[in-house]
């Protein structure tokens, strides 16, 4: 039996696909020799559900418990669905570690229609992702989208209640949960943008904690990493901590990295605007610079297309 190298306490939210993430990571730093534990938290976030999070606080409310636990020495590592992070942490904090991204997709769901062209004019499709809610209206205009909250579950017996024609879900927890059945069809990036830092994993520790830091140096992939650091490089230069009706995804290929962002009005006053940018890049600094680029083309096409500054105002997404 090998020495017992640290013993760590990973701090999670209590639904389902946060303990399966957190169960993972534990896994992985227990074949390291590590012994964790998990210490399950319900969060303000979690708790609050018949008001937007644009009135409660925004998506901070879904890891101030945990960093919380972080700082009390209650726990030391934090596992989060990296879209779900505010962009900026607080001092003191830092994302010490980007893990292998699953299925960055979005997924359509629905239990009597094949794909979203095989929905008849008016259904009524469930999301409340404001990025979500944008791009289903650029695509369908006919349909009616209706607010859905709630952990995964929760979102899928809604939709077995009937309250929805379809409802559209991050692939990845679907596929986490071993419920991929439930897909009825995936959209591609060129239909639907996902979210910045969709499918992946990040673990937020506190910066003094080296020892949790060095830990997590081989769970770190070094490609999603960058690729998500130029995506949330935009979502951070277009409105900081909150989501706006944003979308942003990198691939990367050698050492070019390729980003493409969209924003879109959830009124459906203004045009959709698509923009592409791609350059070399070595380290998180370069991906994030570019996807600064980015955001800076976006805010200049929605100013061009008669958008306005209060355009730009950021509102807030929902997690899932």
């Amino acid at each position: 039996m090998s020495q017992i190298q640290g013993h760590f306490t990973i701090a999670t939210r209590e639904s389902r696909l946060a303990m399966w993430q957190a169960e993972h990571v534990q896994a992985l730093l227990g074949n390291m020799g590590h012994e964790v534990k998990l210490l399950g938290m319900t969060t303000l976030g979690d708790q609050i559900l018949d008001r937007s999070l644009s009135q409660v606080g925004g998506k901070g409310l879904f890891v101030k418990e945990l960093e919380v636990a972080l700082e009390q020495n209650r726990a030391d590592l934090a596992v989060h669905s990296l879209k779900d992070v505010p962009m900026e942490l607080p001092a003191g904090f830092c994302l010490a570690c980007v893990m292998e991204r699953e299925d960055p997709r979005d997924a359509f769901v629905s239990n009597h229609h094949a794909n979203l062209d095989a929905l008849p004019q008016g259904a009524v499709v469930g999301t409340s992702s404001l990025r979500r809610m944008a791009l289903l209206r650029a695509l369908r205009p006919d349909l009616k989208i209706e607010p859905l909250r709630g952990n995964l579950d929760t979102r899928l017996r809604k939709l077995d209640d009937g309250l929805y024609d379809a409802i559209v879900l991050a692939a990845a927890g679907l596929k986490r949960l071993g419920l991929a059945a439930r897909i009825r069809a995936v959209f591609e990036p060129s239909q639907m943008l996902p979210a910045a830092g969709q499918g992946a994993l990040g673990i937020e520790v506190r910066t003094d904690r080296t020892d949790v830091i060095d830990a997590l140096a081989p769970l770190v992939h070094h490609t999603s990493w960058l690729a998500v650091a130029a995506e949330r490089a935009v979502s951070r230069a277009m409105g900081g901590s909150c989501s706006m009706p944003l979308a942003a995804y990198a691939t990367l290929a050698q050492d070019r990295l390729m980003i493409d962002a969209a924003w879109g009005d959830t009124e459906g006053r203004l045009p959709l605007v698509r923009v592409s940018l791609s350059g070399l890049v070595s380290d998180l600094a370069s991906a994030a610079a570019l996807g600064q680029r980015v955001a800076q083309e976006l805010q200049r096409q929605v100013l061009a297309q008669g958008g306005t500054l209060a355009h730009l105002t950021p509102s807030v997404d929902q997690p899932g």
